[in-house]
């Protein structure tokens, strides 16, 4: 395919998509010349037969530039900021995008979230082909069938663009990567392009919010919901109200949020957001094991989870009597102290405790998740007493957010290569130690050998398997009370004097 050839493509793909119209061909084929530096262009229609695909469009245009000088490097960040220029070149106006949102949303709330994640896959912004290289998987544990995933969707940048980034002036414009300013913004090698990038309106509990996709979903139809305001996030009574209200208006999705201190938080703290989707993770599936009653509340159904984490599932049809209660534990939890179960409140004035909390529909019900967290940090395990502890960084040394507490690791992209070269291993019988790739896997590879009859067939799947159970650990570590007696007995502790 020729330079010619993918603009043309271009310009096609975006009317098949309804991105632009035909009166608007020529204008987009036009600007597209403009981003490119391109002067001559003929017109050359492909083959009716021929099919049209957006990463090939793009590459032979970015091969091209590069070619000519328009790229000045051909790496992953410089691409990424003149594909997302092309990409704007065809993308809709944002008040064009919140009108269709609005419209449809008249007809239902599904059918307008429908079309907004079919078109922010259309414009790029969702980079379907780099989710498509993430490797998932499902472990089957005692708490259900975990979802297991490398990530491998955010490119490495380049030690070039790194060098060159080091290099620009300081710029707190916008923010933080949810911003409002985001849309339409053009980029720079520190902060991702954003011209194909388009946000809608909603207002959750009187509040003026917006509703947008994450650029690299990690699972079905991955959604974020940020404050209009760069406020910091804050687990409160409002919190939960919202939460319960922006299920109210789009209850085929649940929401959630990150708790809001270090090490149990999500990776945005200074900017009040939620996440959400149209996926059922395997906490939902999870079953209450604990029937508890709360005075005052026997119109709610409560009880602790069957799940690794300590999760207290609240359940009812008036999702104010939801707000009250979720309140009424999240501030005993703040003040409580439980020093045989070592669990503090707070050290040095430091406070420790908060919650991490999901909402979702249950048929007409509403229902609240509240999982119990606490980032006190000890000379032992200085990253965090309830974080993977040391042993299981070879896995997963990461802070646990709200996606993975729900079930779904989010395990780092150089497993891929480590993984791949321990199953080669047990199947070799190679030494672990020995390699690089392996060694820090050594220990808990040799256990796996030890406990399986290894072939080149099965080695792949095993590797997998034992993998997934590591994050059952993991979940487990991150729950403030243990799965044992003593652990449950302390969990009720803190529910009776609630």
């Amino acid at each position: 395919m020729n330079r010619n050839e993918a603009i043309t493509g271009l310009a096609e793909y975006a009317l098949d998509k309804e991105l632009i119209r035909p009166e608007e061909k020529i204008w987009a084929v036009n600007s597209l010349l403009d981003v490119l530096e391109i002067d001559t262009y003929s017109l050359e229609e492909l083959q009716k037969n021929e099919t049209i695909n957006l990463t090939e469009l793009l590459d032979v245009l970015l091969d091209d530039a590069y070619e000519r000088g328009v790229l000045t490097e051909n790496s992953v960040v410089y691409r990424d900021l003149l594909d997302t220029k092309l990409m704007g070149c065809l993308t809709p106006r944002p008040s064009q995008v919140m009108d269709r949102f609005a419209m449809l949303r008249k007809e239902s709330s599904q059918k307008a979230t429908d079309w907004y994640y079919q078109f922010s896959q259309d414009t790029n912004y969702i980079r379907k082909d780099r989710v498509a290289k993430d490797i998932r998987w499902k472990t089957a544990t005692e708490y259900g069938d975990l979802d297991i995933s490398i990530n491998l969707s955010k490119p490495e940048k380049d030690p070039k663009a790194i060098a060159a980034a080091r290099m620009q002036p300081a710029s707190d414009y916008p923010k933080c990567m949810l911003c409002v300013e985001n849309v339409g913004y053009p980029g720079r090698l520190n902060f991702p392009a954003r011209q194909n990038h388009r946000i809608v309106p909603i207002e959750i509990n009187g509040t003026a919010w917006y509703l947008q996709y994450s650029p690299y979903v990690y699972y079905n139809e991955h959604c974020i919901c940020f404050n209009e305001k760069h406020t910091p996030m804050k687990i409160d009574r409002a919190c939960f109200a919202k939460l319960l209200d922006f299920v109210r208006q789009f209850p085929h999705y649940f929401v959630g949020s990150n708790a809001d201190l270090p090490i149990v938080g999500g990776s945005i703290l200074a900017h009040d957001h939620f996440q959400g989707g149209h996926y059922t993770f395997a906490m939902e599936r999870a079953p209450i094991e604990t029937d508890v009653i709360f005075d005052g509340y026997k119109d709610v159904k409560a009880g602790i989870v069957k799940w690794p984490m300590s999760v207290i599932r609240l359940t009812a049809k008036v999702p104010e009597r939801l707000v009250e209660l979720a309140d009424r534990i999240l501030l005993s939890w703040r003040g409580y102290t439980d020093e045989k179960a070592m669990i503090l409140a707070e050290t040095d004035g430091e406070p420790h405790n908060t919650i991490t909390p999901i909402a979702r529909r249950r048929g007409e019900d509403f229902e609240l998740d509240l999982v119990l967290r606490n980032n006190l940090t000890t000379p032992e395990h200085p990253l965090g007493v309830y974080h993977p502890h040391a042993e299981l960084h070879h896995i997963k040394k990461e802070n646990i957010g709200l996606i993975e507490v729900m079930g779904l690791a989010i395990l780092p992209g150089r497993l891929k290569t480590e993984l791949a070269a321990v199953a080669d291993k047990l199947v070799s019988g190679e030494d672990m130690t020995k390699d690089p790739l392996t060694a820090v896997h050594a220990e808990w590879a040799n256990d796996i050998a030890a406990r399986y009859d290894i072939t080149e067939d099965n080695a792949w799947t095993i590797v997998q398997e034992e993998t997934g159970l590591i994050f059952a650990k993991v979940l487990e570590q991150a729950g403030v009370y243990s799965r044992d007696k003593e652990g449950k007995e302390a969990f009720l502790r803190f529910i009776h004097q609630v």
